[in-house]
């Protein structure tokens, strides 16, 4: 039988390389029962190297705060024009999308260059006049109020001019995934803006790079059963991987 600190030492080793752990699967792993695991996860938040959450942990708390989108344009930039890269290939001829805000949704308007005609409608300010002198792009910017710290528009008049179009995909920007919160963003009026975005689209495609796995915004978009593709990054984790294929979803990884 393992020792408490033996027990302890692996719970680590499986959180630095998943990324999380559940008391489910750890407490079969190590054999041993879930309240034991409970304990034993209790201590090391006491000791600042966990997170516990329900029924499960992290090495870090998931819940993230609001930043300015010209500080998320320095972080993780190889990896979100990579991603942009990829997503930009999924658009096909005369399709019709809709793309939100955030630094990784502007790597993807980079290399937005349609062959045939294609229409991009978006709450972004950032992206519009990065497409703004693109061929063949009919491009609609949403009205509505302006926020600095996104560089995008929200509210009603963005919603009603929504309510009244259809498209064939919807390609979005995210603050965190995760299995139980599903999709979040930090603000609740583009988190309501996203979800509309979402329902007059046929597919939804989700950017984000690996660091916004088992992330929690504020204000949620959707839950996971909602997203057909997801484009991340190598960084994504194997266990996570596996459980986001088990949802059914797509996964294209760069």
């Amino acid at each position: 039988m393992l020792s408490i600190a033996e027990r302890h030492k692996l719970i680590l080793e499986y959180l630095n390389k998943d990324g999380f752990v559940t008391v489910e699967n750890i407490s079969k792993t190590l054999d041993v029962t879930s309240v034991t695991i409970r304990k034993d996860l209790r201590y090391l938040e006491k000791k600042g190297l966990v997170y516990r959450t329900h029924g499960s942990a992290s090495p870090v708390s998931p819940h993230i705060s609001e930043r300015n989108v010209l500080e998320k344009e320095k972080i993780n930039i190889e990896e979100k024009k990579r991603i942009g890269t990829a997503a930009a290939n999924l658009i096909e001829e005369n399709d019709s999308i809709i793309i939100n805000s955030g630094s990784t949704i502007c790597e993807f308007a980079k290399n937005i260059a349609p062959k045939s005609s294609l229409t991009v409608v978006t709450s972004s300010v950032t992206a519009t006049l990065i497409l703004s002198e693109a061929e063949r792009i009919n491009l609609l910017l949403l009205g509505g109020n302006f926020r600095k710290s996104s560089m995008s528009v929200i509210g009603n008049y963005s919603m009603s001019f929504l309510s009244n179009i259809t498209c064939s995909k919807c390609f979005i920007g995210v603050d965190g995934v995760d299995l139980e919160s599903g999709i979040t963003t930090s603000n609740i009026e583009e988190a309501e803006l996203n979800k509309l975005m979402m329902s007059v689209s046929l597919r939804t495609i989700v950017l984000c790079d690996s660091s916004k796995f088992r992330k929690k915004g504020f204000a949620k978009i959707c839950g996971i059963d909602k997203v057909d593709i997801i484009v991340t990054d190598k960084g994504i984790s194997d266990s996570m991987k596996s459980l986001l294929k088990e949802k059914g979803i797509e996964l294209i990884i760069v």
